[in-house]
Parts: C-alpha cells; structure tokens; sequence
C-alpha cells in the first residue's frame, strides 16, 4: 500500500502565494490527466529538478482541485517513478541513487541486446526503411533544436526495435525500463549533451541490415553505456516559485 503525503514541513508552507489556476472544464479524470501532465512536463523540461517538493497545499491552490484530487495524481505520479512519497513530509520529485540508476541501465542493456538479436533474424525490409524514415525525422527534430519532440522519437526508435523483436514480453519490460531512463536523463543530462546520439542509431539499423546481429549488439551496449555516463546526479535544486516550475507562471 502506498504512502500518502500528509502533513507539510515549515519550508514548504513557506511558498509563496499565486492566483488559483482551475484545472480546466472536464471529467475527473480529464482534470486529473491534466494535473499529471504539468508535473511530468515539467520534469522533463527540467524546470523541476530531482528533490523539489509537491506541497499538496500549493498544488490544491494553483490547480484549483481537491486535496483528494492532488493526492490522487501524486499517487499515480509514485507508481510511475517521477516522485517520491514521503509519509508525513509531502510529495518530492524522484530522487533515484546512484545504485538505482546503474540497476536501471544495467536492465536496459540487457533487454535491448536480446532485442537486437531477434530483429537481426526477423526483421524484413519494409521493417527497415520503416526505422530509417523515423530516423530521417528524428535528424530533422535535432536540426531544429527541438529538444523535446528529439527525446520523444529517440525514445520511440528504441521501442520501435522492441516491436519489430517480435517478443510482446520483451517490449512490455523496455516500455517501462525506456521510460524510467527518459526521466533519468531529462533530470540529470547535463546542458549541451544529445539524450540520444542520432549517428549511433543510424550505425546499429546498418548492422541489423546487415544481419550482422554482434555488431549491432556491441554497439547497442555502447550507445547506452554512454548514455549513463554523462548523466550528471548531483544537479541542485532551484530555489524557484512552483507556479514557475510547473510552467504555470513567471519566476
């Protein structure tokens, strides 16, 4: 059974104050969904950075919502790795250590070097060009600075390998391990780094094209090898308005 955020230390009842911002017309769970995707949004922006507290208080203000409603979403927000629930001290932005991070990647490794074995034996030719043209605009996301909507697609190509694996099973365990790793490096990725180095992708579907499934493996393991090593875990948390975090408001 999870922890419910309950009580709020003196810190964060010292936030300032802002206008209500009603979550908007809709079900309740439309509401909900909308309360979810600002705090995810805004973790993956990184404008909340690893530690930043959820009063549940401050969060009923600006959303114009129940308690019953911000504790609901940050239940859900637990179950999905993007914050901690902390009984008695109130909700934080995940925290993951160093052990949980190696472990993450560490599964990952593991799950996508069997995915790239299987879509060397399997995968067809359509199957190719399929990944080559969501490479193609992958390049142009890079291009255009579009940092987000690159994340996006360089995280769908690695579940696009999944798919074309053939395994259901295997795809299930990469769309959750792919999704911890996404809010990994969208906290700690230091500025002026690629999530995703688009040249490394090309380089992998030329060796499943190849049927070349030990190079392409090696290569898989490097990529995110990588990808782990330049995640930067000690990043501070801004002392900022959470208004301004949740992108609901100016610093």
């Amino acid at each position: 059974m999870r922890a419910s955020p309950e009580s709020l230390d003196p810190e964060e009842a010292e936030l300032p104050s802002a206008p209500a911002r009603p979550a908007g017309e809709g079900t309740p769970a439309d509401i909900e969904a909308r309360i979810y995707a600002s705090v995810f949004e805004g973790v993956m922006s990184q404008r909340l950075a690893p530690g930043t507290k959820l009063p549940e208080a401050r969060l009923c203000e600006l959303f114009g919502v129940s308690r019953a409603v911000v504790r609901k979403v940050l239940q859900r927000l637990a179950h999905d790795h993007i914050v901690q629930l902390r009984p008695h001290r109130g909700a934080i932005v995940a925290v993951p250590t160093r052990a949980e991070t190696q472990q993450i990647f560490e599964a990952r490794r593991a799950l996508e070097a069997a995915i790239v074995r299987l879509v060397a034996e399997r995968a067809t030719p359509a199957d190719l060009q399929g990944l080559r043209e969501q490479l193609r605009q992958e390049h142009a996301q890079m291009h255009r600075h579009d940092q987000p909507a690159w994340a996006r697609l360089a995280s769908a190509y690695h579940l696009r390998l999944a798919e074309l694996s053939g395994n259901p099973i295997l795809r299930r365990y990469l769309t959750e391990t792919v999704s911890r790793c996404s809010l990994l490096v969208a906290t700690h990725q230091p500025p002026g780094n690629a999530a995703c180095e688009h040249e490394e992708h090309e380089r992998i579907v030329d060796c499943i094209a190849r049927g070349d499934a030990d190079a392409a493996v090696q290569l898989m393991e490097q990529h995110l090898l990588a990808l782990e090593h330049h995640l930067l875990l000690d990043r501070p948390t801004p002392k900022r308005d959470l208004a301004y975090l949740l992108g609901l408001g100016q610093a």
